[in-house]
């Protein structure tokens, strides 16, 4: 992997290139993860570099001394800007946690990417009050809550499962707590409409964590935004059904392209 140094810390990413002519897209995970949840997304890249970060304190990232909330989120978009600038990456991807920091960046950051794909995620991120409980004091039985049917998975191969549930343990409680307590704050109800670049809110049919009205939320509220539905797949739809939801984001991006075309002229 890379690495990007900013704000005295290291930022991992990984980058696949195949050489496409397409803008680069830039790949945020969720809480608890890393970038490896975005490999189901190589195939984009013969048409687009595919970048995806380890957010502070995931995979290889160096962590920060950050509360959990505003701060910590604002930390992640640091994070999230320092390898847009170091890769050109002009479309950002984010999953749940990932999502609110794409939205962190279109909101309070200087910097307006091509478009934004937004994943299992949505304007507000309440947590489950027994969750944030098991987090502190029962991790196991809380990554296994998660890995129940219609959370972060609707019906995955054992081995999917099982690697989403390593990855998380591998992240840590206290990394993985501060996360979920990061989204619990999360709330820009209020201001997602004053998002004006080409946005698709992307949900799995069958996710109870995000579940598809707060997507159709993120449709409603920002103007000209699309929305995708992906078929039996839950929270992770990207590692779930990787081939629906790349189809999605190609015809996104096609017609973003088109778009500008027509600007240009």
């Amino acid at each position: 992997m890379d690495t990007v140094s900013h704000h005295g810390r290291e930022t991992a990413y990984d980058v696949v290139d195949r050489g496409g002519d397409g803008p680069p897209i830039c790949c945020i995970h969720g809480s608890g993860g890393s970038s490896d949840l975005w490999t189901g997304q190589h195939p984009l890249a013969d048409h687009h570099s595919i970048v995806s970060v380890d957010l502070s304190g995931h995979g290889e990232s160096d962590d920060i001394d950050a509360s959990a909330g505003y701060t910590t989120l604002s930390a992640y978009a640091d994070d999230v800007l320092a390898v847009a600038e170091a890769t050109d990456a002009e479309i950002l991807v984010g999953n749940s946690l990932g999502g609110a920091v794409v939205l962190q960046i279109l909101l309070e950051r200087d910097f307006s990417p091509e478009a934004a794909v937004l994943t299992g995620t949505g304007a507000r991120l309440g947590v489950l009050e027994d969750l944030l409980s098991w987090l502190e004091s029962d991790f196991e039985r809380a990554v296994e809550f998660l890995h129940g049917p219609d959370r972060l998975f609707h019906d995955p191969d054992p081995e999917i499962r099982e690697r989403s549930m390593e990855r998380m343990h591998e992240c840590g409680q206290a990394v993985t707590r501060r996360d979920f307590l990061t989204c619990h704050e999360f709330d820009v109800r209020d201001r997602v409409g004053e998002i004006d670049i080409p946005v698709l809110a992307v949900c799995g049919e069958y996710d109870q964590l995000t579940p598809p009205w707060f997507h159709e939320y993120l449709a409603d509220e920002i103007d000209g935004a699309g929305l995708a539905e992906i078929e039996d797949a839950a929270h992770l739809a990207m590692v779930e059904q990787s081939t629906a939801f790349n189809g999605a984001i190609e015809e996104f991006l096609a017609t973003v392209g088109e778009d500008r075309s027509r600007d240009w002229y």
